[in-house]
């Protein structure tokens, strides 16, 4: 697959594109320091022209996903996404948020290797893998013109960066591990006090009052309309950290408002709630060895049970996980 590499000036953080690679290494308890140079592409300052639109365009999917490929979408060929939550719902702010999931860099590291399939993935593959998991909808034709859309934008947001370079800021901060099974029970506290205000008391969230199409002012965390328990947003490790780094919304990932308690307590409240169900999870990670330790799914190389995959605590699993070689 040929990709022009046409990068043009730069300036924004959403996924389940989720494209944080998955992995079973346990988190260390120090985030990076701030950096100074965090890019800030700015669509609109790129040259009028076929580039320019189509960077926009795929902005606009990114930013407006339920009004164009949503469910509730008027052409029923183009319900692409399953649910109405839009990319940026988990990488923030358009997929440029330092450590709120960004996509800035991100072009240049694909293809790569996920563990999730065993197997060497293109980015147009990532993308599908947030089309079914996060957004529990169904694949985009990978020559048609919103998955180009996407390529582009997220080509456009790592203008400048080196391939193969990873930035600092790419992804959440790493969260230390509790010693104890994060609770549910003291996590539905964290929720009524710091996130039902927003989600709501039921977690369906906020539709747009103004224009439904444009989806949810503050997204469901559970119910019909979230991510599927495919979605990396599912395993307790990747969430906790990401509610930490990034909730309640305008935080950011140098002032937490949350306790590192108070983040995995309240991750395993939301991933505790019913959701949609994805099938086939038994063939994620054919390699078991690269099988995150919160991966909330059998099978398991380990004898520790399903609730311990779920809730922790994780350092028993990793310190007994076999080693698996470099892919």
């Amino acid at each position: 697959m040929n990709r022009q590499r046409h990068f043009g000036q730069a300036q924004l953080a959403v996924l389940i594109l989720s494209v944080a690679l998955a992995g079973a290494s346990a988190p260390s308890p120090s985030a990076p320091p701030p950096s100074t140079t965090w890019p800030a592409p700015d669509v609109n300052a790129l040259q009028a022209g076929p580039w320019k639109d189509t960077v926009q365009y795929g902005h606009a999917l990114f930013s407006e996903t339920p009004g164009l490929i949503g469910p509730e979408v008027a052409q029923p060929a183009m319900r692409f996404a399953g649910n109405n939550l839009s990319c940026q719902s988990c990488h923030l702010k358009g997929g440029t948020q330092q450590f709120g999931l960004p996509l800035i860099g991100v072009y240049g590291l694909f293809p790569t290797y996920i563990a999730r399939e065993n197997e060497v993935r293109t980015l147009e593959d990532r993308i599908e893998g947030c089309l079914e998991r996060s957004m529990n909808g169904r694949p985009l034709p990978v020559d048609g013109r919103e998955m180009k859309a996407l390529v582009a934008y997220l080509q456009f947001l790592s203008t400048g960066i080196p391939v193969g370079r990873a930035l600092d800021g790419r992804g959440t901060p790493r969260l230390p591990l509790l010693s104890r099974a994060a609770d549910p029970a003291r996590g539905a506290t964290v929720f009524l006090n710091r996130c039902a205000a927003c989600h709501q008391l039921n977690g369906l969230g906020m539709r747009n009052p103004v224009d439904h199409a444009k989806g949810y002012l503050f997204p469901p965390l559970w119910g019909p309309d979230s991510f599927n328990d495919g979605a990396g947003m599912h395993r307790l490790i990747a969430s906790a950290s990401f509610i930490r780094a990034t909730m309640p919304l305008g935080t950011t990932y140098d002032k937490p408002v949350l306790s590192v308690e108070e983040a995995w307590d309240v991750a395993a409240y939301v991933n505790s709630q019913p959701r949609p169900a994805k099938g086939g999870l038994d063939r994620d990670y054919p390699d078991r060895k690269r099988k995150p330790v919160d991966a909330p799914f059998p099978p398991f190389l380990d004898s520790f049970p399903l609730e311990q995959h779920r809730f922790g605590p994780f350092q028993p699993i990793l310190a007994n996980a076999p080693r698996s070689s470099s892919p």
